[in-house]
Protein backbone atom coordinates (compact mmCIF):
# COMPACT_ATOMS: atom_id res chain seq x y z
CA UNK A 1 0.00 0.00 0.00
CA UNK A 2 1.33 3.43 -0.99
CA UNK A 3 1.63 5.67 2.05
CA UNK A 4 2.07 9.45 2.22
CA UNK A 5 2.14 12.21 4.81
CA UNK A 6 -0.94 14.27 3.98
CA UNK A 7 -1.22 18.01 4.56
CA UNK A 8 -4.85 19.13 4.12
CA UNK A 9 -4.12 22.78 4.83
CA UNK A 10 -6.76 25.38 5.56
CA UNK A 11 -8.62 25.08 2.24
CA UNK A 12 -9.52 21.40 2.38
CA UNK A 13 -11.36 21.88 5.66
CA UNK A 14 -13.19 25.05 4.59
CA UNK A 15 -13.80 26.39 1.07
CA UNK A 16 -12.33 23.38 -0.71
CA UNK A 17 -13.87 20.68 1.46
CA UNK A 18 -15.03 18.72 -1.61
CA UNK A 19 -11.39 18.34 -2.63
CA UNK A 20 -10.62 16.77 0.72
CA UNK A 21 -13.69 14.53 0.61
CA UNK A 22 -12.97 13.27 -2.90
CA UNK A 23 -9.21 12.88 -2.35
CA UNK A 24 -9.73 10.73 0.72
CA UNK A 25 -12.56 8.71 -0.85
CA UNK A 26 -10.54 7.94 -3.98
CA UNK A 27 -7.41 7.14 -1.97
CA UNK A 28 -9.36 4.66 0.15
CA UNK A 29 -10.86 3.04 -2.95
CA UNK A 30 -7.39 2.61 -4.47
CA UNK A 31 -5.68 1.44 -1.29
CA UNK A 32 -3.62 4.60 -0.83
CA UNK A 33 -2.94 5.58 2.77
CA UNK A 34 -2.92 9.30 3.60
CA UNK A 35 -1.52 9.96 7.09
CA UNK A 36 -2.49 13.46 8.19
CA UNK A 37 0.42 15.50 9.53
CA UNK A 38 -0.10 15.85 13.30
CA UNK A 39 -0.62 19.29 14.87
CA UNK A 40 -0.29 21.03 11.50
CA UNK A 41 -0.46 24.79 11.12
CA UNK A 42 -1.25 27.13 8.24
CA UNK A 43 1.63 27.10 5.77
CA UNK A 44 1.41 30.87 5.30
CA UNK A 45 0.60 30.69 1.60
CA UNK A 46 -0.54 33.88 -0.13
CA UNK A 47 0.57 36.21 2.65
CA UNK A 48 3.57 35.23 4.78
CA UNK A 49 6.09 35.34 1.94
CA UNK A 50 5.03 38.92 1.23
CA UNK A 51 5.67 40.12 4.78
CA UNK A 52 8.49 38.10 6.34
CA UNK A 53 10.82 35.84 4.39
CA UNK A 54 12.04 33.90 7.44
CA UNK A 55 8.50 33.31 8.69
CA UNK A 56 7.39 32.24 5.21
CA UNK A 57 9.93 29.40 5.40
CA UNK A 58 9.50 28.57 9.09
CA UNK A 59 5.75 27.94 8.82
CA UNK A 60 5.97 25.24 6.11
CA UNK A 61 9.27 23.92 7.50
CA UNK A 62 7.52 23.19 10.81
CA UNK A 63 4.92 21.12 8.96
CA UNK A 64 7.59 19.23 7.04
CA UNK A 65 9.45 18.54 10.28
CA UNK A 66 6.25 17.11 11.78
CA UNK A 67 5.80 14.94 8.67
CA UNK A 68 9.18 13.41 9.51
CA UNK A 69 7.60 11.85 12.62
CA UNK A 70 5.40 9.67 10.39
CA UNK A 71 6.42 6.32 8.82
CA UNK A 72 6.65 7.82 5.32
CA UNK A 73 9.21 9.14 2.88
CA UNK A 74 7.00 11.60 0.99
CA UNK A 75 4.63 14.47 1.78
CA UNK A 76 1.71 15.58 -0.40
CA UNK A 77 -0.30 18.79 -0.32
CA UNK A 78 -3.36 18.95 -2.59
CA UNK A 79 -3.41 22.77 -2.50
CA UNK A 80 -1.05 24.26 -5.09
CA UNK A 81 -0.30 27.28 -2.88
CA UNK A 82 0.68 25.01 0.02
CA UNK A 83 2.71 22.83 -2.34
CA UNK A 84 4.57 25.92 -3.55
CA UNK A 85 5.53 26.88 0.01
CA UNK A 86 6.88 23.38 0.72
CA UNK A 87 8.78 23.45 -2.57
CA UNK A 88 10.34 26.76 -1.53
CA UNK A 89 11.53 25.18 1.72
CA UNK A 90 13.16 22.29 -0.12
CA UNK A 91 14.74 24.61 -2.66
CA UNK A 92 16.02 27.35 -0.34
CA UNK A 93 16.99 25.35 2.75
CA UNK A 94 18.54 22.64 0.60
CA UNK A 95 20.93 25.21 -0.83
CA UNK A 96 21.65 27.46 2.14
CA UNK A 97 22.83 25.84 5.40
CA UNK A 98 22.94 29.18 7.23
CA UNK A 99 19.33 29.93 6.34
CA UNK A 100 18.35 26.40 7.34
CA UNK A 101 19.93 26.94 10.77
CA UNK A 102 18.05 30.24 11.20
CA UNK A 103 14.75 28.58 10.33
CA UNK A 104 15.41 25.61 12.60
CA UNK A 105 16.22 27.96 15.49
CA UNK A 106 12.55 28.99 15.38
CA UNK A 107 11.20 25.44 15.43
CA UNK A 108 10.65 23.06 18.33
CA UNK A 109 11.62 20.21 16.01
CA UNK A 110 14.30 20.75 13.35
CA UNK A 111 13.57 20.26 9.68
CA UNK A 112 16.02 17.76 8.15
CA UNK A 113 14.60 17.25 4.68
CA UNK A 114 14.36 13.48 4.89
CA UNK A 115 10.67 13.51 3.90
CA UNK A 116 10.43 14.70 0.30
CA UNK A 117 7.63 16.64 -1.32
CA UNK A 118 5.63 14.82 -3.98
CA UNK A 119 3.40 16.41 -6.58
CA UNK A 120 -0.19 15.55 -5.61
CA UNK A 121 -1.42 14.75 -9.11
CA UNK A 122 1.46 12.28 -9.47
CA UNK A 123 0.04 10.24 -6.58
CA UNK A 124 -2.64 9.22 -9.07
CA UNK A 125 -0.87 9.66 -12.42
CA UNK A 126 2.18 7.48 -11.75
CA UNK A 127 2.13 4.29 -13.87
CA UNK A 128 1.21 1.88 -11.04
CA UNK A 129 -1.72 3.91 -9.70
CA UNK A 130 -2.88 4.81 -13.19
CA UNK A 131 -3.08 1.08 -13.96
CA UNK A 132 -5.09 0.55 -10.75
CA UNK A 133 -7.48 3.31 -11.74
CA UNK A 134 -8.04 1.81 -15.20
CA UNK A 135 -8.55 -1.63 -13.67
CA UNK A 136 -11.14 -0.35 -11.19
CA UNK A 137 -13.22 1.86 -13.48
CA UNK A 138 -16.87 0.95 -12.92
CA UNK A 139 -18.43 3.87 -14.76
CA UNK A 140 -16.48 5.04 -17.79
CA UNK A 141 -16.69 8.79 -18.39
CA UNK A 142 -16.61 8.21 -22.14
CA UNK A 143 -18.05 11.15 -24.04
CA UNK A 144 -17.05 13.72 -21.43
CA UNK A 145 -14.67 16.38 -22.74
CA UNK A 146 -12.45 17.85 -20.05
CA UNK A 147 -10.20 20.91 -20.02
CA UNK A 148 -7.40 19.98 -17.61
CA UNK A 149 -6.44 23.07 -15.63
CA UNK A 150 -3.17 22.81 -13.70
CA UNK A 151 -2.88 26.49 -12.83
CA UNK A 152 0.41 28.28 -12.32
CA UNK A 153 1.55 27.42 -8.79
CA UNK A 154 2.00 23.67 -9.27
CA UNK A 155 4.32 24.14 -12.23
CA UNK A 156 6.13 27.48 -11.97
CA UNK A 157 8.90 28.41 -11.52
CA UNK A 158 10.14 25.01 -12.76
CA UNK A 159 13.53 25.18 -11.02
CA UNK A 160 11.84 25.62 -7.63
CA UNK A 161 8.90 23.30 -8.16
CA UNK A 162 11.11 20.46 -9.44
CA UNK A 163 8.16 19.53 -11.62
CA UNK A 164 8.20 16.09 -13.21
CA UNK A 165 6.10 17.15 -16.20
CA UNK A 166 6.33 19.75 -18.95
CA UNK A 167 5.63 23.07 -17.15
CA UNK A 168 4.08 24.59 -20.27
CA UNK A 169 2.08 21.60 -21.51
CA UNK A 170 1.76 19.14 -18.60
CA UNK A 171 0.16 15.76 -19.24
CA UNK A 172 -0.19 14.09 -15.84
CA UNK A 173 -3.83 15.10 -15.30
CA UNK A 174 -4.58 14.49 -18.97
CA UNK A 175 -3.36 10.91 -18.54
CA UNK A 176 -5.72 10.44 -15.59
CA UNK A 177 -8.64 11.79 -17.61
CA UNK A 178 -7.86 9.32 -20.40
CA UNK A 179 -7.63 6.46 -17.90
CA UNK A 180 -11.19 7.09 -16.72
CA UNK A 181 -12.55 7.14 -20.27
CA UNK A 182 -12.98 10.88 -20.74
CA UNK A 183 -11.28 13.04 -23.37
CA UNK A 184 -8.81 15.78 -22.38
CA UNK A 185 -9.24 18.61 -24.88
CA UNK A 186 -6.19 20.45 -26.21
CA UNK A 187 -6.30 24.07 -25.09
CA UNK A 188 -3.77 26.87 -24.44
CA UNK A 189 -4.70 27.91 -20.89
CA UNK A 190 -3.62 24.82 -18.92
CA UNK A 191 -1.09 26.67 -16.79
CA UNK A 192 -2.25 30.28 -17.06
CA UNK A 193 -2.89 32.12 -13.80
CA UNK A 194 -6.55 32.54 -12.83
CA UNK A 195 -5.76 35.49 -10.55
CA UNK A 196 -7.13 33.92 -7.37
CA UNK A 197 -4.71 35.82 -5.14
CA UNK A 198 -5.85 39.09 -6.78
CA UNK A 199 -9.53 38.48 -6.07
CA UNK A 200 -9.75 41.20 -3.42
CA UNK A 201 -7.10 43.73 -4.41
CA UNK A 202 -7.53 43.63 -8.20
CA UNK A 203 -10.97 42.15 -8.69
CA UNK A 204 -11.47 43.48 -12.22
CA UNK A 205 -8.18 41.99 -13.39
CA UNK A 206 -9.03 38.68 -11.73
CA UNK A 207 -12.43 38.62 -13.43
CA UNK A 208 -10.78 39.12 -16.82
CA UNK A 209 -8.33 36.25 -16.21
CA UNK A 210 -11.22 33.96 -15.26
CA UNK A 211 -13.16 34.96 -18.37
CA UNK A 212 -10.18 34.15 -20.58
CA UNK A 213 -9.87 30.67 -19.06
CA UNK A 214 -13.60 29.93 -19.25
CA UNK A 215 -13.84 31.23 -22.82
CA UNK A 216 -10.95 29.15 -24.11
CA UNK A 217 -12.26 26.04 -22.34
CA UNK A 218 -15.70 26.53 -23.90
CA UNK A 219 -14.25 27.25 -27.34
CA UNK A 220 -12.16 24.07 -27.06
CA UNK A 221 -15.36 22.06 -26.66
CA UNK A 222 -14.95 21.21 -22.96
CA UNK A 223 -17.92 20.07 -20.88
CA UNK A 224 -16.06 20.98 -17.69
CA UNK A 225 -12.76 22.27 -16.35
CA UNK A 226 -10.92 19.84 -14.09
CA UNK A 227 -9.05 21.64 -11.30
CA UNK A 228 -6.16 20.58 -9.07
CA UNK A 229 -6.05 23.55 -6.68
CA UNK A 230 -8.77 24.72 -4.27
CA UNK A 231 -7.93 28.39 -4.87
CA UNK A 232 -8.22 28.05 -8.64
CA UNK A 233 -11.33 25.92 -8.37
CA UNK A 234 -13.09 28.35 -6.04
CA UNK A 235 -12.13 31.31 -8.21
CA UNK A 236 -13.42 29.80 -11.44
CA UNK A 237 -16.50 28.29 -9.78
CA UNK A 238 -17.69 31.07 -7.46
CA UNK A 239 -16.67 33.97 -9.71
CA UNK A 240 -18.33 32.53 -12.80
CA UNK A 241 -21.62 34.36 -12.21
CA UNK A 242 -19.72 37.65 -11.91
CA UNK A 243 -17.83 36.90 -15.12
CA UNK A 244 -21.04 36.09 -16.99
CA UNK A 245 -22.71 39.30 -15.84
CA UNK A 246 -19.73 41.53 -16.65
CA UNK A 247 -19.07 40.11 -20.12
CA UNK A 248 -22.65 39.26 -21.09
CA UNK A 249 -21.91 35.58 -21.64
CA UNK A 250 -23.27 32.28 -20.38
CA UNK A 251 -20.73 29.57 -19.60
CA UNK A 252 -22.39 27.40 -16.96
CA UNK A 253 -19.10 25.49 -16.90
CA UNK A 254 -18.77 23.02 -13.98
CA UNK A 255 -15.37 23.11 -12.24
CA UNK A 256 -14.92 19.70 -10.56
CA UNK A 257 -11.67 18.61 -8.95
CA UNK A 258 -9.83 15.88 -10.84
CA UNK A 259 -10.30 13.63 -7.80
CA UNK A 260 -14.07 14.02 -8.09
CA UNK A 261 -13.90 12.80 -11.69
CA UNK A 262 -11.77 9.81 -10.67
CA UNK A 263 -14.30 9.03 -7.94
CA UNK A 264 -17.20 9.11 -10.39
CA UNK A 265 -15.36 6.67 -12.67
CA UNK A 266 -14.67 4.37 -9.72
CA UNK A 267 -18.42 4.24 -9.08
CA UNK A 268 -18.40 6.29 -5.88
CA UNK A 269 -21.52 8.16 -4.78
CA UNK A 270 -21.48 11.77 -6.05
CA UNK A 271 -22.56 12.95 -2.59
CA UNK A 272 -19.56 11.27 -1.01
CA UNK A 273 -17.40 13.16 -3.50
CA UNK A 274 -18.97 16.51 -2.61
CA UNK A 275 -20.45 17.14 -6.06
CA UNK A 276 -23.34 19.11 -4.55
CA UNK A 277 -20.90 21.60 -3.09
CA UNK A 278 -19.94 22.96 -6.51
CA UNK A 279 -21.39 26.41 -7.23
CA UNK A 280 -21.99 25.76 -10.92
CA UNK A 281 -24.52 22.94 -11.14
CA UNK A 282 -22.82 19.80 -12.53
CA UNK A 283 -26.15 18.08 -13.31
CA UNK A 284 -25.66 18.27 -17.09
CA UNK A 285 -22.13 16.91 -16.83
CA UNK A 286 -23.28 14.08 -14.55
CA UNK A 287 -26.17 13.20 -16.85
CA UNK A 288 -23.75 12.96 -19.77
CA UNK A 289 -21.79 10.20 -17.99
CA UNK A 290 -24.89 8.37 -16.78
CA UNK A 291 -25.05 9.66 -13.21
CA UNK A 292 -28.55 10.66 -12.15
Amino acid sequence: MAKYAFYPGCSLETGGIEYGLSSNAVAEALGIDFLEVPDWNCCGASSAHMTDHLLSLALPARIMALAETLPVTELVAPCAACHARFASVEYELGRDDELKQKVNSLLERPYTGKVKLRYFIDVFSNPDTLADIEKNVKRSLKGLKVACYYGCLFVKPPKVMNYIDDPENPQSMDNIIRAIGAEPVPWPYKTECCGASLGVTLEEHCTKLCNDILRFARDSGADCISAACPLCQANLDMRQATVEKKYGVSYKMPIPFFTQLIGLALGLNPNVLGMKKLFVDPAGMLKKVGVA
